[in-house]
């Protein structure tokens, strides 16, 4: 297969992120790879206390607390993975020609935060609207974090945020992807933010789906796979990355941690809530087609699998099917060492399994203690990580409510 001009491959040369276990990528992965759990205990109101993924980061680093209060959770995350993610590609956003950068942000739901804590808010003064902030339209509309990042770092090109349920980091990366492709930017912030621990909402549904994971021990509440999993860790989190066409990253000496190799995108159209497994297979091999791949060829699949009963199953089924004759590609989950960020899990995961091109370390999957029969996989990487020969190309999954597949194939930049 002949190679793309560099002006038509587009590489990641720069990470920023915040994790429910970590700040930095270099953190981050030594916590997966040591399998280190991220996740604690939260208490919300009307739920009461559960396990959850919350972020610790320096929130005043690159925005005063006036305007973090003024603005969104998401935003103050978005604000901080964007800034750390041009810092460690080495750019200075002064540098660029700001109608040429773009800000495309994946989001599962906005504004649902906001929303709750002003009703809870004015119930306090009898609902009173006399009590209600003037910064509620501007906190909830969609675009809301990637408008932040913009305001925070004075880019003038697009931006905006893409709505794919737990799909949605994934789907921005590809956006991203395909505005360098066409012109359009020189370079990209895309990826992915989650505020959902702020919700009692998005607690109180999965609990009343009966998906919500209970645990005395939260570290171990996040179980994908296990015979006795009961549900969704819900987690915050952010990871952006700068994305650039590879003849611009090699002419100003960039770092490059990878090359976007295949992507794709497809819908169950069948339920709102319950995943098809057939559907995710075609996402993978679609997704492989694109990438001028064969199964083979993937050293490790990031699994999407969130702690449900039949998601997981879904997927370990779509997995074997597209790639029961690949025996040396690997297997691991990334949820069960932080829970699920929703729309920051892809690209979040993403990144954690990306220094595997360098260290080609798989990193395991935790709380595997009993495994379903329905979810067995060849290959599952579980308790300890792996070490490979080499890593050359890894497959992210992620997939969301609604019947939202997405798969992302990156590659080792090489020539």
């Amino acid at each position: 297969m002949n190679q793309k001009p560099d002006n038509q491959r587009i590489v990641i040369t720069g990470v920023g992120l915040a994790a429910p276990n970590a700040d930095n990528l270099h953190s981050f992965r030594d916590k997966l790879v040591h399998g280190v759990s991220g996740v604690t205990e939260t208490e919300l109101r009307y739920v009461g206390k559960v396990p959850a993924g919350l972020c610790t980061f320096p929130e005043t680093r690159y925005r005063k607390k006036k305007d973090n209060k003024r603005g969104t959770r998401a935003g103050c995350l978005g604000v901080y993975v964007a800034h750390e993610a041009l810092l460690d590609a080495g750019l200075n956003i002064e540098n660029e020609d700001p109608t040429r950068v773009g800000v495309y942000i994946g989001l599962t739901e906005h504004g649902t935060v906001e929303t709750e804590n002003e009703v809870y808010n004015i119930s306090q003064f009898g609902y009173n609207l006399d009590y209600w902030t003037h910064h509620h339209n501007p906190r909830t509309v969609l675009n809301n974090p990637a408008g932040e990042i913009t305001m925070s770092l004075g880019i003038t090109g697009p931006h905006y945020s893409i709505g794919a349920a737990c799909a949605a980091g994934n789907a921005a990366l590809i956006q991203g992807a395909q505005m360098l492709l066409l012109d359009e930017v020189d370079l990209a912030l895309a990826g992915g933010i989650s505020e959902s621990t702020g919700s009692f909402g998005i607690f109180a549904s999965f609990r009343a789906q009966g998906a919500l994971a209970l645990h005395d021990d939260p570290t171990k509440a996040s179980r994908p796979f296990n015979l006795d999993r009961d549900g969704i860790v819900i987690s915050e989190g952010a990871c952006l990355y700068t994305l650039e066409r590879l003849d611009r990253a090699r002419a100003r000496g960039a770092r490059i941690y990878a090359e976007l190799a295949g992507y794709a995108m497809n819908s169950d159209a069948l339920d709102f809530v319950l995943p098809h497994g057939p559907r995710q297979a075609e996402c993978m091999r679609l997704a492989l087609r694109r990438a001028g791949m064969n199964p083979d060829d993937i050293d490790i699949i990031n699994t999407h699998a969130t702690g449900t009963r039949q998601g997981d199953i879904e997927e370990c089924r779509a997995i074997r099917e597209v790639f029961s004759q690949a025996s040396g590609t690997h297997i691991n989950n990334t949820k069960s060492i932080i829970g699920h960020a929703m729309g920051a899990a892809g690209v979040l995961e993403l990144a954690g399994n990306l220094p595997a091109f360098t260290d080609n370390l798989v990193h395991p999957t935790i709380n595997l203690t009993d495994p379903d029969p329905l979810c067995d996989l060849s290959n599952l990487v579980s308790g300890q990580a792996r070490e490979l020969k080499e890593v050359k190309a890894i497959l992210n999954n992620s997939f969301g409510m609604v019947g939202i597949n997405s798969v992302v194939i990156v590659k080792k930049c090489e020539n």
